[in-house]
């Protein structure tokens, strides 16, 4: 009896021993940050949910708002050194937070396959890159697109748009269209701000913006003239609604819009914007084509891949590997993705758009596949607009597209007086 306990007080203090050797695996907390809708929040929250199974050390503690409060929240964590681990980022802010030393570059965790990129094309990788460097991976892709109802083109006895048509054949095909079957060929392509118009100026070779944001970026002014003549001619012809009746529609909901309700067979949209147009559709299949490219021989693509979002690691995380883990758990977990179903846009890995194809419904393979084919007919996205252009599109783009199509004042005039404008507006910000 004396030597069974004997032998259990050793065997204990060889366990103390051995405990104090070999310390329990360290518990990490990582605090992730992100704006979106209640959707967005449930299917993250349940991702985290995985990542936490598979890495059971790390515990996740989730900070999500709506956009409007999110920077305000974020700045304010900044100015207090007080920053999550891992927070959603935009395109229109990352260089700002890159060179404010607030994110931090991830080649490291890139080239040594914390974050695996191995299944990623470049053209998903760049909008992530300030200097060089990379400061967010893409969360989702998106790229804008001519959305068009196979059923009224068949029903008008018209080819579907293929890769490389141009401005021409958009003319052609839209007033084809509302010569065939009494509809707008195309909705308004001239509202809110000056995107299509910066496709445009993109199949040109050019850029709404100079690269340093302080001018315009292209030269020639034939440019801007060329594009209101072509709006002015299709607006004549009835191909695409007037400008009255593009202002009396307002802000009407996706279920009002003409190709929904099969009064035009064409618009304008984002590619994640397909689902929403589907289902207040019921479902009828619709159809994504590439931006028309400019009419002019040898012209470039007028499409480029845009990241809906971003994840970066700031620099006040104390686990910044961690973080990166956390990362690529998002960009090539297929369980994870089987959850996130695309909310963000088309998953960049191409290994994980492929695994996620059998749980897609019609409107969302037809996003993926539209993002394919973008991808290999896309410019590298142009940089961020400078400071003061949301002043130029509110009170200088807006005005002077509505007195051209109103016939207030005619392209060539309106040209001077837009460059002349912004160029003020621009230098003003420097």
């Amino acid at each position: 009896m004396h030597k069974w306990v004997s032998g259990i007080l050793v065997l204990l203090m060889c366990l103390t021993v051995f405990s104090t050797i070999l310390p329990a695996q360290e518990k990490i907390s990582l605090r992730v940050a992100w704006w979106g809708s209640q959707d967005r929040h449930n299917r993250t929250l349940k991702a985290i949910e995985l990542f936490e199974k598979k890495y059971p050390n790390i515990k996740i503690y989730p900070e999500y708002t709506a956009w409007n409060d999110y920077w305000t929240k974020l700045n304010t964590q900044a100015a207090g050194k007080n920053l999550p681990d891992v927070i959603q980022h935009d395109y229109a802010y990352l260089s700002e937070w890159a060179t404010r030393g607030l994110v931090l570059p991830l080649d490291e965790y890139i080239s040594k396959g914390v974050i695996d990129l191995s299944s990623v094309a470049e053209n998903q990788i760049s909008p992530g890159k300030i200097g060089g460097k990379v400061y967010g991976i893409n969360l989702g892709t998106n790229s804008l697109g001519m959305l068009y109802d196979p059923e009224l083109f068949k029903k008008a006895g018209i080819p579907f748009p293929k890769v490389g048509w141009t401005w021409n054949d958009f003319r052609e095909i839209a007033t084809r269209l509302k010569n065939k079957l009494g509809i707008y060929g195309a909705e308004a392509i001239t509202k809110a701000d000056a995107q299509v118009f910066k496709v445009w100026l993109m199949s040109h070779g050019y850029w709404l913006y100079s690269e340093d944001g302080k001018s315009i970026g292209y030269k020639d002014d034939k440019l801007f003239v060329d594009w209101f003549n072509l709006l002015l001619d299709l607006q004549s012809k009835g191909a695409i609604p007037s400008i009255e009746t593009d202002i009396a529609r307002g802000t009407l909901g996706v279920e009002d819009m003409f190709i929904v309700t099969q009064k035009s067979a064409m618009g304008l949209l984002w590619s994640n914007q397909i689902v929403a147009v589907s289902k207040a559709a019921k479902e009828r299949p619709l159809r994504f084509a590439l931006m028309p490219r400019a009419p002019i021989p040898n012209a470039k693509p007028a499409n480029y891949l845009k990241a809906s979002q971003f994840f970066s690691v700031t620099s006040q995380s104390k686990h910044p590997k961690e973080a990166a883990m956390f990362i690529d758990f998002f960009t090539n977990s297929l369980e994870a993705n089987k959850v996130l179903l695309a909310e963000r846009g088309v998953p960049i890995s191409s290994k994980i758009q492929k695994s996620l194809l059998p749980f897609l419904g019609s409107s969302q393979r037809e996003m993926f596949n539209f993002v394919s084919l973008a991808e290999k007919n896309s410019l590298p996205i142009p940089p961020p607009d400078p400071p003061g252009a949301t002043d130029v599109v509110n009170n200088v783009w807006n005005p002077i597209v509505e007195q051209i199509l109103y016939g207030r004042i005619t392209p060539d005039k309106a040209a001077v007086e837009f460059r002349d404008k912004v160029t003020k507006i621009l230098q003003q910000q420097r």
